[in-house]
This record gives C-alpha cells, sequence and structure tokens, in this order.
C-alpha cells in the first residue's frame, strides 16, 4: 500500500465522484480508478460503490476513511519534522568549555543567541580542560568546544579562531609590586608561579613559558592549580604569581592584584573547534551564532 494510494482514496471520498477527484490532483479519471481498484485489491474489500453519477463510500470505506486520513497527517507531520531537522532545528547539541573561556563575553552571548533562535534543540553544555574536551570532541561526545590553544590550531579539528587577549600578570595584594600599573614580565623573574597542569593546556601553559623564557628567565613552577579558574585563590593566599588570560581578572578574589604587562606580552587564543568533516545542519547553525557573536562584540 503506498501513500499515493491513500490520497487517492481521500480525493475520491471527499469529492464522491472519480472525474472530480481526478481533476483535482491532475490524472486521468481511467488511470484513478485502476489505482482505487488495486487499492481494494490490496485491503480486500471494495471501498466505493460506482453510481451512474459518483460513487458512495461502503461500509469498509467509511471505517477506512479516518485512518486513512491520520496516515497522511501522520506522514505530513514525519515531513515537516525531517525538513525541520535537516535545517537544523530540531536534534542536539553538546557544547564544552574550557573554565577560562567561559568568562569571554563571546561563549555567553553565542550559546544565549542559539537558543533564543532554536529553542527546540536539546543543549548541554560541559566544563573540562582543553585536553579532555578534545578528546570527547574526537570521540564524537562533543560537537563543539571552547578551548586555548597554544599558537597553532589542534590538527584534527576544524577551527575558529574567536580572540586574543592580552594576558594579564596576577599577583597577591600584598606582593611589593602590586601598586604598579604594569609590569615587565621580567619583574616575575624569581616567583614561585601558580600554573595549572600541562596536561589540561599544553598549548596556553607553553605559551607562558614560552613568553618568560623570551623575557629572559625560566619561571619556577610550584603549586599546582588543579584548574585555570583556581589559581586566584591560591595567589590570594600568597602561594606565588601567575600570568592569566585578561578575562580572568574578571574572577574579583579579594587578595589578588592584576597588573597590565608591559611591552609584549603574551596572548591567550579563543579557539571553536569542531570536527573535521562536520556535516549536522545544527552545528553549522551554531558556527554561524558564534562567529555573529565575534564580529558584535570586536
Amino acid at each position: 500500500m503506498e501513500l499515493r494510494h491513500i490520497r487517492y482514496f481521500l480525493a475520491v471520498a471527499e469529492e464522491l465522484n472519480f472525474t472530480r477527484a481526478a481533476r483535482r490532483i491532475g490524472i486521468g479519471q481511467p488511470p484513478l480508478s485502476n489505482q482505487i481498484r488495486d487499492l481494494e485489491e490490496e485491503i480486500g474489500a471494495s471501498l466505493f460503490r460506482r453510481m451512474p453519477h459518483g460513487a458512495e463510500l461502503t461500509q469498509a470505506g467509511q471505517v477506512f476513511l479516518p485512518e486513512a486520513r491520520a496516515i497522511v497527517a501522520k506522514a505530513e507531520q514525519a515531513k515537516a519534522l525531517a525538513l525541520r531537522a535537516a535545517r537544523g532545528e530540531l536534534g542536539r547539541l553538546r557544547i564544552g568549555f574550557t573554565g577560562s573561556a567561559a568568562f569571554s563575553p563571546i561563549v555567553p552571548s553565542s550559546v544565549r543567541s542559539f537558543r533564543r533562535a532554536y529553542p527546540e534543540i536539546d543543549l548541554t553544555l560541559e566544563e573540562a580542560y582543553t585536553t579532555r574536551l578534545l578528546e570527547r570532541l574526537g570521540a564524537e561526545e562533543l560537537d563543539a568546544v571552547f578551548i586555548r590553544p597554544g599558537h597553532a590550531d589542534p590538527p584534527s579539528f576544524r577551527s575558529h579562531t574567536l580572540a586574543e587577549e592580552a594576558m594579564m600578570i596576577a599577583l597577591p595584594s600584598g606582593h611589593p609590586l602590586a601598586g604598579a600599573e604594569s609590569l615587565p614580565l621580567s619583574a616575575l623573574s624569581g616567583e614561585p608561579f601558580v600554573l595549572f597542569p600541562r596536561t589540561a593546556g599544553p598549548g596556553l601553559f607553553d605559551r607562558i613559558v614560552a613568553a618568560c623564557r623570551q623575557a629572559g628567565f625560566e619561571p619556577i613552577l610550584g603549586q599546582v592549580a588543579p584548574q585555570i579558574t583556581s589559581i586566584a585563590n591560591l595567589i590570594a593566599v600568597e602561594l606565588g604569581v601567575s600570568v592569566v588570560p585578561s578575562a580572568i581578572a574578571q574572577i574579583r578574589v579579594p587578595g589578588v592584584t592584576y597588573i597590565a604587562i608591559a611591552g609584549d606580552g603574551p596572548v591567550a587564543r579563543l579557539t571553536l573547534a569542531t570536527r573535521r568533516e562536520e556535516r549536522s545542519a545544527v552545528v553549522q547553525n551554531f558556527i554561524a551564532r558564534v562567529l555573529a557573536a565575534k564580529v558584535e562584540l570586536v
């Protein structure tokens, strides 16, 4: 039983005339009669009584009519849902982000814009460090991730650079240098650094270490913070100093002072990464929203 047979049946049932029904659906009357006859043979019962000037439904036809309408309605609904899914209006989106990325205005702005534009998408958020996010993206457990790469983008993924933030020095507020408006990075020579584990974000970690070496000193790696957003709390208790993305300066922890780096300091890149061959319309719509947020916030 094909859907067109059911549509032909409905046309005749509503017109109660084969000629008018054929005209309505755009085929000849004899082919329509043959299609209805094929349907009746498949069902095993007559659906119409042929009359001299029209047709009327048999008992079997009367019972079949509401079911046929339901089948066509369900088919139309399925078609509409499929089209919406193809446009990326239905489905799911799993977004990952690093702790420091969440403080960039691009991230909340783009997620908020996407949710408003596509309210029926099942959207979930997950915070993790860069290495873990890329692992989960590669395993297809996440669909798009905001990360802090180093100088190079992760080669296995498609990347969109969203921002390059100047980095800042973070000092205990009681530190002798805490009153300066800006400091060269070399002023931190001999100070113990509070940093996150390199495995959590090798790109950003290496960029900080490379900037210190370029300033003429090897950083003393002291207390390890479980993640970058924990650094401020450890500096507040005077366990060391650090260099952090400027977005982190929004974390106003008592006892911590943020100071601009004089001269050419390191920058922290914010990147959106997706799978290189990603074809999901949902993901493509999200990328478009992120890039739009980037333009609006520049």
